[in-house]
């Protein structure tokens, strides 16, 4: 089978296509033959090993699993012996940041992962792209405890994670401010803003306006900064840790010494996640932003792509078709 491995930690260029053995599922497994994958912040991070911390579950020296690909979308080709939820030919998508196994023609995985039967109207390319930003804006939110009828901020709206949590929150009905460039202020609006601020042509702190969460999806905003905008108990919640690792300690003081609080929470995603994002996006309350896709021949265009920082949503590599 075509797979993409990586041998060492470090740019774009370590990515390359081999040919590899196709893997057998053991008792609990299933085998998935991949239509489509994405390459997200989750896969270059892993890759570039740019926070050393990775390495602690991906490799100290070198890594452990050679194929990335958190997200995947196919059908189940084989199934272990004990396998009892899933059969061969179930469409099924998911998220795996244990094993990887995405940018791959084949991958195995637990049948007690995150994954869910993929709807026959979902193409592959939706499948791939629901549960990586999905679910990091949904760990976030629900750390938060928002409630309907607060009021949010959410920085960096039109990546995969800040594209989902405007959606998620106005999902659960909490007001939305979002901040993103010039060029998708509209389709920001399209995803259900109340407000969409416009960062190339405004500063976004200056405002009357007080928010319950400042959810910071691109890492590009800092808590001393967006402290003035928070309600008297407000949270604030970035997706990086800030410089010289700053939001991990506000995270531990800040419920010490303010009633205003940084949170850090360590993301997380199951099988009954997975469910309730495919429930958003079969209700029409979440449609997750598709940028691009790349062939797995343009694998180290499709890093730097992501790395750029420029990508609007999800970037999809093509596995089949």
């Amino acid at each position: 089978m075509k797979a993409i491995i990586y041998e060492n930690y470090g740019p774009p260029e370590v990515a390359r296509l081999v040919e590899r053995e196709k893997p057998t599922p053991q008792a609990n497994q299933v085998l998935v033959k991949i239509y489509s994958s994405t390459v997200n912040r989750t896969d270059s991070g892993f890759r570039s090993a740019e926070y050393v911390i990775s390495r602690f579950w991906s490799g100290l020296f070198r890594p452990k699993y050679q194929v990335l690909g958190s997200e995947f979308a196919g059908e189940i080709e084989s199934v272990g012996s004990m396998v009892t939820r899933y059969k061969v030919g179930d469409r099924v998508f998911g998220f795996n940041d244990k094993t990887f196994g995405g940018h791959a023609e084949y991958m195995i995985i637990s049948e007690d992962q995150a994954m869910a039967i993929l709807p026959d109207h979902l193409s592959y390319d939706v499948g791939a792209c629901i549960t990586e930003g999905g679910h990091y804006a949904l760990c976030d939110i629900r750390a938060a405890k928002i409630v309907a009828g607060q009021h949010a901020l959410v920085y960096g709206a039109t990546g995969a994670i800040g594209s989902a949590a405007v959606q998620l929150l106005k999902s659960m009905g909490v007001r939305v401010t979002a901040v993103c460039n010039t060029k998708n202020v509209d389709l920001i609006k399209r995803l259900g803003a109340d407000r969409v601020v416009d960062y190339q042509t405004q500063d976004f702190t200056q405002t009357e306006e007080r928010y319950h969460l400042i959810f910071d999806a691109v890492g590009k905003s800092s808590f001393s900064i967006c402290k003035k905008l928070l309600t008297e108990r407000g949270i604030y919640v970035s997706t990086e840790l800030g410089k010289r690792g700053a939001n991990v300690y506000l995270a531990l003081l800040t419920p010490l010494f303010s009633k205003k609080r940084v949170l850090f929470p360590i993301p997380t995603i199951n099988a009954d996640d997975v469910h309730y994002l495919l429930d958003l996006v079969t209700t029409g309350k979440f449609t997750p932003i598709i940028d691009r896709s790349y062939r797995m021949e343009e694998i180290v265009e499709a890093y730097q792509y992501v790395q750029s920082g420029q990508k609007t949503g999800n970037v999809v590599l093509k596995i089949r078709g």
